[in-house]
């Protein structure tokens, strides 16, 4: 995708979010959609896409840092509630509740009965959240460890970059296999029928861009939707299964 190509299908897209932003405040509907994946996939960039021609006022971005000593004495989901969105909201979490089956495991800041606790209880919070009538969708970037790598050097190199990179991040190329293990059991324990993955595909960032968000705006309803605009390519985006390993969209 070139990027005048790349430009001219962002533009269509984006007036269709602007449509269903319309929606959503008109009827005063919940949209949740939570971004998960490797260290340098590209979430930043894609949650940008999202919400860059929203009206901030109704759009929320919500990127929770580290855990403060009375949220490590609270129940684990409980700092995450008060950011859920309220009739006429969208909100994007760049990482979530799953940082504790992800980064909070890999790297030992939880305790494998935390661990165990968290598999076992996601499934009823999120199922609240449904039953709230909170529009609710899960995504994980992957990307390929050689792309991973590259990215987190660029990071290091530019300047302008440089807030991105943690001690955290730079971890991760050698902790691949064991985010990699953490992953596909949080996949395999969490991708319920009533709030699935799906994942992206994110080796090339403008292509996953543009068909997450043709992903999400087939997924949901609001006036005057062009659906001609919304074919999304499913080797780019596919809900959790085991083909996706199989397309190679999720690496070991």
């Amino acid at each position: 995708m070139t990027k005048k190509e790349y430009k001219k299908e962002l533009y269509k897209l984006e007036v269709e979010l602007v449509k269903f932003q319309k929606e959503v405040i008109a009827k005063d509907l919940k949209v949740c959609i939570i971004f998960e994946g490797r260290d340098a996939a590209g979430k930043d960039g894609m949650i940008k896409r999202f919400t860059e021609h929203l009206s901030p006022r109704d759009a929320r971005v919500v990127a929770l840092g580290k855990p403060s000593d009375i949220d490590k004495k609270s129940w684990y989901f409980q700092r995450y509630v008060p950011e859920l969105p309220i009739g006429g909201e969208m909100v994007f979490f760049n990482r979530s509740w799953y940082n504790r089956a992800g980064v909070e495991k890999v790297m030992n800041f939880c305790t494998q009965k935390e661990h165990t606790s968290f598999m076992k209880e996601v499934g009823n919070f999120e199922h609240l959240l449904v039953n709230a009538d909170i529009i609710f969708i899960k995504y994980y970037l992957d990307i390929s460890k050689k792309e991973q790598i590259k990215r987190l050097q660029e990071r290091k190199n530019n300047p302008l970059k440089q807030w991105k990179l943690s001690p955290i991040d730079e971890q991760a190329p050698k902790l691949w296999k064991k985010y990699s293990q953490a992953r596909d059991e949080m996949f395999n324990k969490t991708s319920f029928v009533f709030a699935p993955w799906y994942i992206i595909h994110s080796d090339d960032k403008k292509t996953a861009r543009i068909n997450a968000i043709k992903h999400f705006l087939s997924q949901v309803n609001y006036k005057d939707k062009n659906k001609e605009h919304l074919s999304f390519d499913h080797d780019v985006v596919c809900l959790f299964d085991d083909i996706c390993y199989k397309k190679e969209m999720i690496y070991a």
